[in-house]
């Protein structure tokens, strides 16, 4: 059987706290066939619920989401990875006549879901040794390592973001090419046929909202959450999500909880300033001004590109 080409699509994007998972539920609710796909690097993970902020399971049960817990906490799960299992939703929605709306919060994942963007190999060998560098040396160390062999990519990225600089430097290494070379580039935004529309708030505003919605998570068990993923072998990359590895922290004995929370509002804020500078790079994006209510205020522009 030939499937139909994908159909256009709309991402709601934003930093986290903007509000975009309620907006796109607001919507899925209002047209029909709309079906959810979350573009998040965390909320792939099986068990790590409360700190992603994942949709409830009423929320779940009544609209269809997809690319949630895809995969258990103790696997690394790359952004090639993320990219195919994207495709192969963006298909099956496809296949039965539903409409896709991207919500988006992790923007790198979110690019190679709408462009063409060349992704480079893995070289285990060259990570492990890496991972045993960062362990020792630290993330700043390795960063100032980056920015010698690619100044580049070293500009793009925070040198605490551990994840993201030996990442690099695995490419670096291994392929003998700068990882800021591979594909046209971050910096190059081709056509799309993506309607993408942002949510944009003060950052005051957003930092507020920051601090209650830790709250809330701790309120709704963030601590006995990661407590019981401790139990098992977790990834890397799932152990350095925000929330989780300072609760780990508080857990083994190396802060208090208040230290701990502090640091997840902290830590929180920024990721929100750096998705902000992300999604603003993009001329693509039609910018929503969000003044108190995100789903009254975005909510018909929303429902008017599904309905393009």
């Amino acid at each position: 059987m030939t499937l139909r080409p994908t159909p256009p699509r709309v991402a709601v994007l934003g930093p986290t706290a903007s509000g975009k998972s309620a907006v796109a539920m607001a919507a899925a609710r209002q047209v029909s066939g709309v079906e959810l796909v979350s573009v998040d690097a965390m909320q792939v993970y099986r068990r790590m619920d409360i700190g992603t902020a994942k949709p409830t399971p009423v929320e779940r049960a009544e609209v269809r989401h997809h690319l949630i817990d895809i995969v258990d906490p103790g696997v690394e799960f790359t952004v090639a990875e993320f990219r195919a299992a994207a495709q192969t939703a963006l298909d099956d929605i496809a296949r039965r006549d539903a409409r896709p709306l991207l919500v988006a919060g992790t923007g790198l994942y979110h690019r190679v879901v709408i462009d063409d963007i060349e992704l480079p190999g893995q070289w285990p060998d060259v990570r492990a040794e890496l991972d045993q560098d960062a362990e020792r040396l630290g993330a700043p160390s390795l960063h100032a390592r980056l920015a010698a062999l690619d100044p580049v990519a070293a500009a793009r990225m925070e040198p605490t973001n551990t994840r993201r600089v030996v990442r690099a430097l695995e490419v670096c290494v291994g392929s003998g090419r700068a990882f800021s070379s591979f594909g046209p580039g971050l910096d190059v935004y081709p056509p799309t046929s993506v309607a993408q529309l942002g949510l944009r708030w003060p950052r005051t505003v957003v930092a507020q909202r920051i601090e209650q919605r830790v709250q809330t998570m701790i309120d709704a068990g963030l601590v006995g959450e990661v407590a019981a993923l401790m139990a098992d072998p977790i990834s890397r990359t799932a152990r350095q999500a925000l929330g989780y590895k300072e609760i780990i922290e508080h857990l083994e004995g190396r802060c208090t909880l208040d230290a701990a929370v502090a640091a997840i509002v902290t830590g929180t804020r920024q990721l929100a300033v750096r998705q902000e500078r992300w999604f603003r790079r993009d001329p693509r994006v039609r910018w929503i001004d969000i003044e108190a209510d995100p789903v009254a205020e975005a909510l018909p522009a929303v429902v008017d590109a599904l309905a393009r």
